[in-house]
């Protein structure tokens, strides 16, 4: 696929998000919008996915997490990218462009969903020595930190700040509320994901090539026991089966994950991150209730229940 930069002021074919409607416009017609968010839209076009990233979006270090998706040392970690210039824009987003990558599922139960695949992956991500891909310059921080604060500032916006989950967040080490820089040691050099979840896997080539990890977005260097944060969560919470998050867990040790140590207790190394992941999962929680008018489904109420838990004995 040849680079194109893209004008939003182009006209646009109906039905898709006006920041990438300039991008795929004398391109295709036939499009299927995968997600609309606040931070991003993405459309599939065929075997080619299109990503408007977040406004306000830093584009140098936007090209720097991308060039990291590109690079040979993480090929079978991660999906690269395809060549569009990131000098494309919409509505004044940056975007990229992706090869489509079959998804986990949405109702996938979670006993057949590939735990063990995305801690493999994980522990082969952390094994980079992040100047490699880095081509001789300081790649980012991750910005899972970035993002949990984020997701406090937007549960105060909404008007109903909880209170548990303002004592668990107050409780974190500043570095974890993104309000400094972790302490700097080779531990927390290391190459992140950022926002590891389910929804950051697909198989490529679809539908039943190997599983490889997406969305640069919150790549960069900082603390591994990040990327494991959200399954601990979950599993703390009583959302994610023991059986589950042991399996999760043994595959990433087994592989050589640096994260945590090869046995005994993970809880020092996580502790910190998954608090982080639970206040921050908690007000995102909050905060759409807030905006829909709606109370907590059982899913979220188990992690406002587990922010609870926190707070009592914080």
């Amino acid at each position: 696929m040849r680079e194109r930069t893209v004008s939003a002021a182009e006209p646009a074919p109906p039905a898709v998000d006006r920041a990438l409607r300039g991008l795929v416009t004398g391109l295709v017609q036939d499009i299927e919008v995968l997600a609309e968010r606040s931070d991003s839209t993405v459309v599939r076009f065929g075997d080619t996915v299109f990503k408007a990233h977040a406004p306000g979006t830093d584009r140098e270090a936007l090209a720097q997490r991308v060039g990291v998706a590109a690079h040979p040392l993480l090929a079978g970690i991660l999906l690269a990218p395809l060549p569009l210039s990131l000098n494309a824009v919409a509505d004044g987003r940056p975007v990229t462009a992706w090869p489509y990558g079959e998804p986990v599922a949405r109702h996938t139960d979670p006993d057949a969903a590939p735990w063990e695949e995305a801690a493999v992956l994980l522990a082969r991500l952390h094994a980079i020595p992040p100047a490699g891909p880095a081509g001789g310059r300081a790649l980012p921080p991750m910005r899972g930190p970035a993002k949990a604060a984020a997701a406090l500032a937007r549960m105060r916006a909404a008007g109903r700040p909880d209170p548990a989950v303002l004592r668990v967040w107050a409780a974190l080490p500043a570095w974890a509320r993104d309000e400094a820089p972790p302490p700097d040691t080779p531990r927390t050099r290391t190459l992140c994901h950022g926002d590891l979840h389910l929804g950051q896997l697909v198989r490529h080539p679809a539908p039943y090539g190997p599983w490889r990890l997406i969305d640069v977005d919150d790549l960069g260097v900082g603390e591994p026991a990040w990327d494991l944060a959200r399954p601990a969560m979950w599993f703390a919470a009583g959302v994610l089966e023991p059986e589950v998050w042991a399996r999760f867990l043994g595959a990433y040790r087994a592989a050589g994950g640096a994260a945590v140590p090869a046995d005994g207790d993970p809880w020092p190394y996580l502790d910190v991150p998954a608090r982080a992941l639970a206040a921050q999962t908690a007000a995102i929680a909050v905060a759409k209730c807030a905006e829909e008018g709606r109370v907590l489904d059982e899913t979220e109420q188990a992690v406002l229940d587990t922010c609870r838990r926190i707070a009592e004995v914080s």
